[in-house]
């Protein structure tokens, strides 16, 4: 690097000491537990922790719970085609599946953590670009005053924040392109439809631990190696793809909660929810909001968004069609 992009011994004190919350130098986070290990068991534990906590919600009887339910607790038990013993084994199939193929996919030599000298190389080597781009974006003599004033702080944050951010919104690009591509075709596919993806639409009424309820053949290609071409293409760590792992799967399980919960963090970062994702499992709405489990993007770019006041509109015409006959 020229002297306009060298970091000074003080700059490179401050990289060396200073870390992200997140960052340990630790092989292992959990002591006796390998990272690679860690990212294989925390989707399945996270699945079961919160399908136990939406279905405690379910059995509780709560009366004010009733306002928030998308239905009936009677309507579950009378439109779905598959008992709730099915439903689990065939869940508990699919995770054995997904865990296999992650077993002999992620290098379990890998070591996770890094040392803060090879952080620090990969900051050095950053520290180019970092100083082109604050250049383009704020002009040469505002741009090498924020890289004069404040270089180490831009670097910093770059490397530990930014890189990390952008890896996750792209893999969740990934996933919700992989899977609405596929979904999509597997409904408008008459074979695939029938052989495979029927299954899940046993499930009329969704609920929590019904939502990895998948033909193993679809839970296979629609979820497994989805994730795994996001974590390669996305270029993450063993632990960076056991946090979008575990967030997809929170996700997904909440997509299927059967609840519109206003204090639900997932449902209010996204309109890709559980009422959104329940349109689709009724008769009317069975062609439309394949995307999941992120963002709506796709649906609203390739017209197959249907929401409550959609359907809404459509009745009304129903019965003002019949009123003009």
């Amino acid at each position: 690097m020229n002297s306009t992009v060298s970091l000074s011994s003080q700059q490179l004190n401050f990289l060396s000491s200073s870390h992200p919350f997140y960052y340990t130098t630790r092989s292992e986070i959990f002591s006796g537990f390998p990272d690679h290990e860690l990212s294989l068991a925390a989707p399945v534990l996270a699945y079961w922790f919160l399908s136990l906590a939406f279905h405690g919600l379910d059995i509780s009887g709560w009366k004010w719970l009733d306002k928030y339910r998308i239905h009936e607790s009677p309507e579950v038990q009378k439109r779905n085609r598959v008992t709730k013993s099915q439903v689990i084994w065939a869940v508990l199939l699919q995770q054995v599946i997904q865990t296999v193929l992650g077993w002999w996919w992620m290098d379990s030599e890998a070591v996770c953590g890094g040392s803060v000298e090879t952080h620090l190389a990969s900051m050095q080597a950053l520290a180019r670009t970092v100083h082109d781009v604050v250049k383009a974006l704020f002009g040469s003599n505002f741009g090498e005053y924020l890289w004069k004033e404040r270089a180490e702080e831009l670097v910093y944050y770059v490397y530990w924040w930014g890189i990390p951010a952008v890896q996750l919104f792209f893999a969740m690009f990934i996933i919700d392109t992989w899977q609405y591509a596929l979904h999509r075709a597997m409904h408008m596919n008459q074979f695939l439809y029938k052989k495979f993806h029927s299954v899940h639409h046993r499930l009329y009424v969704p609920y929590a631990f019904g939502a990895l309820y998948n033909h193993p053949v679809e839970g296979f290609l629609l979820d497994s190696l989805g994730a795994v071409i996001a974590e390669q293409l996305s270029g993450m760590t063993v632990r960076q793809a056991a946090f979008l792992f575990t967030i997809s799967t929170f996700k997904t399980v909440d997509d299927h909660c059967g609840y519109r919960l206003p204090f639900d963090l997932f449902q209010l970062l996204t309109s890709n929810n559980a009422d959104y994702h329940d349109i689709h499992h009724q008769v009317i709405g069975i062609k439309s909001n394949f995307s999941q489990p992120f963002f709506v993007h796709w649906d609203a770019i390739l017209g197959t968004r249907l929401t409550r006041k959609d359907i809404e509109a459509r009745r009304q015409q129903k019965v003002e069609s019949k009123k003009d006959l």
